[in-house]
């Protein structure tokens, strides 16, 4: 295999060209076998096995800077820099990462993770190389989905004051995870379609060819801003902001990719490369479907499905049940997503209801204050946003939301740790920034039917809302204990003495693992369903410390500013007395790994739990 001969940086130059399209068939193949074993982005990154490979001939790694949007297209990178036998494993717990990590290569430039802020972080790269007086190529590939965020468009308006060479590759597959929206896309899909663009670029080159000395001239039309594309196109959304655009290209076609890139190379100041890819290009299910393909678990490769056996229903499937029910019920429910319609939950909702659906693109910002305006309108929108997303909104929250006390719901998928993905989508930071909001309301349920009454309570409620729930199935006990959600009030799971475990969400289903480890040493623990993490039960927090001599707050987010840290803070103001264990995560960045195995790193599993209730007692 041709493939073989990848052990290190820079050996794709020791490859003859004319063997290059088999390499690419390899590495789709060795894409396809992996990832269909332990899972990943497989559209996604077989859509740029050629961009890649052109870009690793092109550059001189690590001494030029390579940055991925997001970076789950970063296989192929990974695997031409010497870390094809370590794919095994690949987004498990202490393997591979499934994105750019600077501590794994060299040749990783930036840690990513999220959309569209590639072109940021390269451009200050390219700023500090002027600084430098260095002379390193830098090369940034960002997707048209992605210049849906409004960061890409702030760093290219930046961009224009660049005086030297930096290389923008606009990895144009029509999609995002889903298919792409906005006036962009419609933007793109002209120069990808214009034939009265093409027809006459055509013509012209051919004519030109045909005379002496014709061969300098096309390639000066092709650098130029005052080119071709600007007599058919004379307004031209990035040549307009300054920035020189080439193409558009297949990036399909590794020669033609290289001559744009070397065509780009010579433009002093930034310049866009345009590049048509297809996403999940070599398997037909990945083309067929996508977004279903763009981040997948185990799958077979010859039928391309998933094996689900007895699979339980996810809490995104139930949030999904809600919103349709609720926007059968009630005409004013409308329903927001940043390009996640299928993650989530919100496809349904879209097909019963596309003109109370709305997709504004990779765009959470503007989302949560476009949900503002609606709710000014007399609706009820429903922001359904990941976790670990809904950070870059945290400014809009606070100014439009919850400063005029708009009643705003909030549905919080990918809450707590989510496993593979790794720091960069872990969702353990919304507690502690709900909580320091005025006029938010946070809730988190501790199973699917509760997930639905809460969605209920949020839609009825009148003011800022948030509810926070975890990736995967859906906890499906306690179905015999459902009393109805009364605003800032928790619910008794079951009476113990001594030690109360004051679990949040999730973490009620630990707890009640963390009850039958202790009372095998004779502890009998009360369970309290929090349910509310703000307001949280001070009523019920004082009636514990009545019977009870030690507090087990538990959360699945950071311990600094969360749920555990506020009870503390009033308990001391109420001269409420009772020790209290807050069981939180410390001050880390999360790696990435199985959603077991990072519990028991952060000290989230029952074992770590009823293991520190025990030594409390044993200390005194």
């Amino acid at each position: 295999m041709i493939l073989d001969e990848i052990k290190k940086t820079n050996d794709i130059k020791d490859i003859p060209m004319d063997k290059m399209d088999d390499l690419a068939r390899e590495i789709r193949e060795f894409l396809i076998d992996r990832i269909s074993k332990n899972g990943g982005h497989l559209a996604s990154n077989l859509g740029v096995v050629e961009l890649t490979m052109a870009l690793h001939l092109f550059l001189d790694l690590p001494k030029d800077k390579l940055v991925f949007d997001v970076g789950h297209q970063c296989y192929t990178h990974k695997i031409l820099t010497g870390r094809k036998d370590e794919f095994e494993g690949l987004r498990k717990f202490g393997g591979l990462s499934g994105f750019p990590k600077r501590g794994e290569s060299d040749c990783d430039s930036f840690d990513t993770g999220h959309s569209s802020n590639s072109i940021s972080a390269s451009l200050g790269m390219a700023a500090a190389r002027e600084l430098s007086g260095d002379d390193y190529r830098i090369v940034t590939v960002i997707g048209d989905g992605a210049l849906t965020g409004g960061m890409a468009y702030e760093a290219l308006n930046n961009a224009a004051s660049l005086t030297s060479n930096f290389i923008i590759i606009l990895n144009d597959n029509e999609m995002s995870i889903s298919e792409n929206v906005g006036g962009l896309s419609r933007s793109l899909s002209g120069l990808r379609t214009n034939g009265k663009y093409r027809e006459f670029k055509d013509s012209v080159e051919k004519s030109l060819l045909s005379l002496p000395g014709g061969g300098a001239m096309v390639a000066g039309l092709r650098r130029t801003k005052a080119g071709i594309k600007q007599v058919i196109i004379p307004e031209m959304f990035f040549e307009d902001l300054g920035i020189t655009y080439v193409g558009p290209g297949n990036g399909h076609n590794i020669p033609e990719i290289l001559e744009l890139l070397k065509d780009a190379a010579r433009v002093d100041g930034p310049v866009l490369v345009h590049l048509k890819t297809l996403k999940g290009k070599g398997y037909t299910p990945a083309e067929r479907h996508p977004a279903r393909f763009h981040g997948t678990d185990k799958f077979d490769i010859e039928t391309g499905l998933t094996q689900y056996k007895g699979r339980k229903s996810k809490y995104t499937d139930i949030f999904s049940t809600v919103m349709r029910k609720q926007g059968d019920r009630n005409e004013n429910v409308v329903a927001i997503t940043a390009a996640m319609a299928d993650g989530t939950g919100l496809r349904r909702f879209s097909n019963m209801f596309p003109d109370r659906f709305f997709d504004v693109g990779i765009c959470e910002q503007h989302a949560v204050t476009f949900a503002a305006g609606l709710s000014l309108g007399g609706y009820v929108p429903v922001v359904a946003i990941y976790s670990s997303f809904l950070q870059r909104a945290y400014d809009q929250m606070i100014e439009d939301v919850c400063l005029q006390d708009l009643h705003v719901i909030f549905a919080i998928d990918r809450a707590g740790i989510v496993g593979s993905d790794g720091e960069t989508h872990h969702g353990i930071f919304d507690i502690s920034a709900l909580m320091a909001m005025p006029n938010m309301t946070l809730l988190a349920p501790k199973n699917k039917w509760e997930l639905s009454d809460m969605m209920k309570f949020a839609i009825s409620y009148d003011g800022p809302v948030a509810v926070r729930y975890p990736r995967g199935e859906a906890f499906d006990e306690l179905k015999e204990i459902r009393e109805p959600i009364e605003y800032g009030r928790s619910e008794v799971i079951s009476k113990g003495s001594r030690v109360a475990l004051f679990a949040y969400g999730s973490m009620v289903k630990t707890a009640l693992k963390v009850k039958d480890i202790l009372e095998k040493d004779g502890f009998s623990p009360t369970i309290v369903n929090a349910r509310f993490a703000k307001p949280f039960d001070m009523d019920m927090i004082r009636t514990l410390s009545e019977d009870h001599d030690l507090l087990v707050v538990m959360e699945e987010g950071i311990l600094s500013g969360g749920l555990g840290e506020n009870i503390i803070m009033r308990m001391k103001e109420a001269d409420i007395h009772m020790d209290v264990i807050p069981v939180a995560i410390e001050d880390r960045f999360i790696k990435h790994g199985s959603v077991d195995e990072l519990f028991k790193v952060v000290g989230l599993d029952e074992e770590s739990v009823a293991g520190r209730i025990k030594e409390h007692y044993l200390n005194g």
